[in-house]
C-alpha cells in the first residue's frame, strides 16, 4: 500500500475538523494548534499564530509520556490537538499514529494550512533561529 492509499484510509479513522469548526474556537484555549510539517516548511511559509511545532518523525515520542523525549504542552487531557500540515496527508497519518497508541483527544485540521489562511485566520512567520 502507497503512502496516499495509507493517508486515505487514515482519514476514515480521525476526527477531521474543518476550518470553519476552529476558526471561531480560535484562542479560547481548550486548542492546541499542531504543526507536523518540517521545520523548514514552517520556516519557510510560516504557520498558524501561536501553534506547537511536532515534526512528524517526532510527534509520537513527544505525545508519549514514557517517552524520554515527552514534552509536557501535549500532555494536557482537557485540550484537544489539532494537527496539520500543507495538505492533510501527514497530519492524517500523524493523527492516526496517536490514536493508536491510545491519545483521544486529537483531530485533524482538514484542509491544512492552506485552508486556514484562506479563511483569514491569523499566521505567524517563523524565521529559523
Amino acid at each position: 500500500m502507497g503512502i496516499k492509499a495509507l493517508a486515505e484510509q487514515a482519514q476514515t479513522e480521525i476526527t477531521p475538523m474543518t476550518v470553519g469548526e476552529t476558526l471561531p474556537r480560535y484562542g479560547d484555549g481548550d486548542l492546541v494548534f499542531v504543526d507536523v510539517r518540517d521545520v523548514r516548511e514552517v520556516e519557510k511559509s510560516g504557520t498558524i499564530k501561536g501553534a506547537q511545532h511536532a515534526p512528524r518523525g517526532m510527534i509520537e515520542f513527544w505525545f508519549d509520556p514514557e517517552s524520554p523525549y515527552h514534552r509536557e504542552i501535549y500532555g494536557d487531557p482537557d485540550k484537544t490537538y489539532v494537527l496539520f500540515c500543507n495538505a492533510e496527508w501527514r497530519s492524517a497519518l500523524s493523527a492516526k499514529s496517536l490514536q493508536d497508541m491510545g491519545i483521544k483527544n486529537v483531530a485533524q485540521l482538514f484542509g491544512g494550512l492552506p485552508a486556514w489562511r484562506d479563511a483569514g485566520g491569523p499566521t505567524e512567520e517563523k524565521p529559523r533561529k
